[in-house]
């Protein structure tokens, strides 16, 4: 184990302080930044995904950032597949992997490796898109809490994109997400250390939510939205449009929502995934925490690197 080249996980719910804290780590460690967010790989929707600044990209430049279209999708797989190789080039130039972000899903198939899961089926996907259209997504999530009640479990109703997704699978092998999941691949080739930053108080981080938000509208946010839909090949559907904050500032440009109304919305969907990124987290082995609030940070991550 000792013998395995070192990567580094700064893992965290939004607007934690991750992207702050990686670029104080590489100034003290021979780190290259890999990007673990399933926003930040598309192009074009930067002020949204709090995509870090031309300023901090020039000091850290970070991987696997701006590698989609927005009319694309990626897998936990695809992200797999393209984190080892930006891995293993950073190790092969005696550097330290630094992969930073809160899409835990991908971080588990890099640790873990990937189950069998069936590729993505559009003609399913569709179906269930026009059942939640007709039901509504409760409706959908009820039948998986049948079908697949550990799912049902950890999937909120709220998560259109993780519901379908359970869905699908069932439907396209008669198998549910639970019991192919079991099935894991190859482990990570490296010796990792893990780290999770956040608040210590929840209000705080809700606090640091909103006033992020309140920051994006200001640069911009609503204008780089107009621009995404006045391409005219993206819609509400997409897993890039389904972005907390996108689909909510898509709804009140379509004006099915006023603007206040957007606003609290795109607030509490951000929430919602902080909530959902801090479930994930508490329930991960071997992970060192930090507080957002705390000037010793780097300090305690070199001490556990050791």
């Amino acid at each position: 184990m000792s013998e395995q080249p070192l990567a580094i996980f700064l893992m965290g719910p939004t607007a934690s302080g991750k992207t702050a804290l990686a670029m104080e780590l590489i100034r003290q460690l021979p780190c290259d930044i890999i990007s673990v967010d399933s926003a930040l790989i598309y192009r074009g929707m930067d002020i949204g995904t709090a995509k870090p600044t031309a300023v901090e990209l020039a000091q850290a430049p970070h991987r696997l950032i701006d590698i989609r279209d927005p009319s694309e999708s990626y897998s936990a797989a695809d992200f797999r597949q393209d984190a080892l190789a930006e891995m293993a080039k950073i190790s092969a130039q005696g550097r330290i992997p630094l992969l930073v972000g809160g899409t835990m899903l991908y971080y588990k198939a890099l640790l873990e490796g990937l189950s069998p899961l069936p590729a993505a089926d559009e003609a399913v996907r569709s179906e269930i898109e026009r059942e939640a259209q007709e039901r509504g997504w409760l409706a959908l999530h009820a039948e998986l809490a049948q079908i697949d009640p550990v799912a049902a479990a950890r999937i909120h109703p709220n998560d259109p994109q993780r519901l379908s997704r359970a869905l699908e699978v069932f439907r396209l092998t008669g198998r549910t997400l639970t019991d192919l999941t079991r099935t894991q691949g190859e482990a990570l080739p490296y010796r990792v250390c893990q780290f999770a930053i956040a608040p210590q108080e929840r209000a705080q981080l809700r606090e640091r939510i909103a006033q992020r938000f309140e920051q994006m509208l200001a640069a911009g946010f609503e204008q780089e939205v107009v621009a995404l839909r006045s391409r005219g090949d993206l819609h509400p559907g997409l897993p890039s449009i389904r972005c907390v904050g996108y689909r909510q500032m898509w709804a009140y440009l379509d004006g099915e929502i006023d603007y206040d109304e957007m606003v609290y919305r795109g607030i509490v969907a951000t929430c919602q995934l902080a909530k959902r990124q801090m479930t994930w987290l508490r329930g991960w082995s071997e992970v060192c925490w930090l507080d957002s609030n705390a000037h010793n940070n780097v300090e305690i991550l070199l001490s556990k690197i050791g």
